[in-house]
């Protein structure tokens, strides 16, 4: 498949995008003025002002003299930037490569991507209806190469979409300023009587390399399609990306649901086919108004199994704004790892299976509290309890190291041991009652103690005496008592909590 670039023109974009804001100025003379060296230049002039000879460069002093009664506004120094970005972050939803294209228009590398719309006719006169409904004169063009289309869509008259190879024809009549050259060059072959492209095209390379530099053969190359040029799109372009178009707006759940089940699908059959599976998906919403909805996944490992996934969308597509409607909806999966056919038949058998079951609710409960809310913690090779454990770097990470069961350890340790006031007989025993957190603990049962030395090749410090102990209440505590009687007064604290 060729490569298809469209144009878009924006001929009148400031002055457009200040008739939105002020609906009485249309039809209206006016300028968008800044000053530029000690002189008020005209930035921008709107249609009814051009018609009369006021253009952008003027003085407005100049201008006033053509028309006393000008409207003048001052112009917005960054907005012409944040626009034409906004215009083309709005485009991607009819192809994921949109570029900038100078300071007044854009361009969309739309191969592949025009079927959806039903062909290109159809697909350039949406883009186009869209624009203007917002308030904007474009014209646009659709040709080969990024220099053809933008040829055609400022100075073309006959037809806005070149056909595959064609863009030498479409060329011929226009001017040499449609091939994007500098002033100067211009006016050496305007000099010259080069008013068309086809008064120089059949040239000798060396005659019009010595007269007008390499520049012209340059940019001819790169219209014609001889020498390939890129573009620098605004966003990344994600490899994993489906896109789906809808006839009619969206705005049932129902019809949110079916697209993303279709998305769904053509993306997972892509995955299997390069032995992938993915880690992260976004799912997006083009509403008409312009606004995008979005909702987000993520998987605890790589997967390409759509139930599954459509499960995990499916706790957040009430989230979703459809608003007026919902008229493009793209997939993306930004983050996608090796899974071959081995590893994914090990999750149907045996013990595989167990712990599929675990890594689909870890993903459930992950999409809705966050999968940054969810650690594993792994064995350590220490005695000192705060440092027998330690966070895994991921949820597959293996350990050679097992959990000790010899000796009772509670289910949950606190980070540090927190201190509290003990009745208890000495020398070694056990705690008759503790108040903890201001509330008295009548000891039933206890067990221990069990000495846990500080390790001195890490630290210095005294030794702990740990005790299993049960209140009256049948809560279990794991209590220490860090030093010995006779010596100092020890202290005493709680460090965990058994089931």
């Amino acid at each position: 498949m060729g490569k298809r670039f469209i144009n878009i023109w924006f001929h009148h974009l400031m002055t457009d995008w200040f008739v939105r804001h002020n609906p009485g100025l249309q039809d209206e003379p006016f300028v968008l003025v800044a000053p530029d060296r000690g002189r008020v230049i005209i930035k921008a002039a709107s249609p009814a002002a051009g018609v009369l000879g006021i253009e952008p460069g003027m003085v407005v002093a100049d201008a006033r003299a053509i028309l006393p009664s000008l409207q003048v506004f001052n112009e917005e120094t960054s907005r012409k930037d944040k626009l034409l970005n906004e215009l083309a972050e709005w485009c991607i939803r009819y192809t994921p490569i949109v570029a900038l294209d100078t300071s007044d228009g854009l361009i969309l590398d739309i191969s592949g991507c025009a079927h959806l719309w039903g062909g290109e006719r159809q697909y350039l006169k949406e883009i186009i209806a869209k624009l203007k409904s917002f308030g904007y004169q474009v014209r646009a063009a659709i040709a080969d190469t990024i220099g053809a289309c933008w040829a055609i869509a400022r100075y073309g008259r006959l037809t806005a979409i070149i056909e595959p190879g064609m863009q030498a024809e479409a060329l011929l009549p226009l001017p040499p300023v449609a091939l994007r050259l500098d002033t100067n060059v211009l006016e050496r072959m305007h000099k010259l009587g080069f008013y068309q492209i086809r008064s120089f095209v059949s040239m000798p390379h060396n005659a019009l390399k010595r007269r007008f530099g390499p520049i012209l053969l340059e940019k001819l190359a790169q219209a014609l399609g001889e020498v390939e040029e890129t573009i620098q799109p605004i966003r990344p372009v994600q490899p994993y990306q489906e896109r789906l178009p809808s006839l009619e707006p969206i705005r049932t759940a129902a019809g949110i649901e079916i697209a993303l089940k279709d998305l769904l699908e053509a993306l997972c059959i892509r995955l299997l086919q390069e032995g992938k599976g993915l880690r992260k998906a976004i799912f997006k919403g083009c509403r008409v108004d312009g606004k995008m909805q979005q909702i987000e996944i993520g998987t605890n490992h790589p997967t390409r199994n759509v139930s599954h996934l459509f499960k995990l969308f499916e706790l957040k597509i009430n989230t979703i704004r459809p608003g007026l409607g919902l008229e493009l909806f793209l997939l993306e999966a930004p983050v996608v790892e090796i899974l071959s056919m081995e590893q994914e038949t090990l999750w149907n058998i045996t013990k595989g299976s167990a712990n599929k079951v675990v890594m689909n609710l870890l993903d459930r409960i992950g999409v809705r509290v966050g999968i940054n809310a969810i650690h594993r913690y792994l064995p350590d090779e220490h005695h000192w309890p705060e440092r027998s454990v330690r966070l895994a770097a991921s949820l597959q990470e293996k350990n050679p190291l097992i959990w000790r069961t010899d000796l009772p350890r509670p289910v949950c340790l606190l980070p540090l041991p927190e201190r509290i006031e003990v009745t208890a007989p000495i020398p070694d025993y056990p705690p008759m009652l503790f108040r903890y957190k201001g509330k008295v603990h009548k000891v039933r049962k206890a067990d221990g103690p069990e000495r846990i030395e500080q390790e001195w090749w890490l630290e210095q410090g005294l030794h702990r005496d740990y005790y299993c102990v049960e209140d009256d209440t049948g809560a279990r505590y794991w209590l220490f008592r860090l030093g010995n009687y006779g010596e100092d007064k020890p202290e005493w604290f709680v460090h965990g909590f058994f089931a």
